[in-house]
């Protein structure tokens, strides 16, 4: 019953996400208005993390075969794929660096700003 009320939860606030998104008129996806408001329901503990926190450990368990229907979609385009797989595994690579270093960058920018907040307090 806990598993089936934490589902719940998230698939409400994933509802309203979709409910926002036709709503606002910019080209949002409404996944990120539904994870967007769940953060906001986190942090100001309208939301308790243990209210969601099994349901939510448990999708995190089934992602990774999610990624199979992709995969076999990927192997039936591949006779248009290959002709373009060279640009494709160039700009992934380099992008995902990019996203790596400024990821990196913003978690060392937040870190001193703690840092410094600890040291006036």
């Amino acid at each position: 019953m806990k598993l089936l009320y934490q589902f719940g939860v998230i698939l409400t606030v994933t509802f309203i996400g979709e409910v926002l998104y036709s709503i606002i008129p910019l080209p949002i996806p409404a996944s990120i208005y539904g994870l967007l408001l769940m953060l906001f329901c986190l942090c100001t503990k309208i939301v308790k993390l243990s209210q969601v926190k099994i349901a939510g450990d448990f999708l995190i368990d089934i992602m990774p075969p999610m990624f199979i229907p992709a995969a076999v979609g990927i192997i039936a385009a591949w006779a248009d794929l290959k002709e373009i797989l060279v640009p494709v595994v160039v700009i992934t690579f380099v992008t995902t660096v990019i996203v790596m270093v400024c990821t990196g960058k913003v978690t060392q920018a937040v870190i001193r700003l703690k840092q410094r907040e600890e040291m006036e307090s």
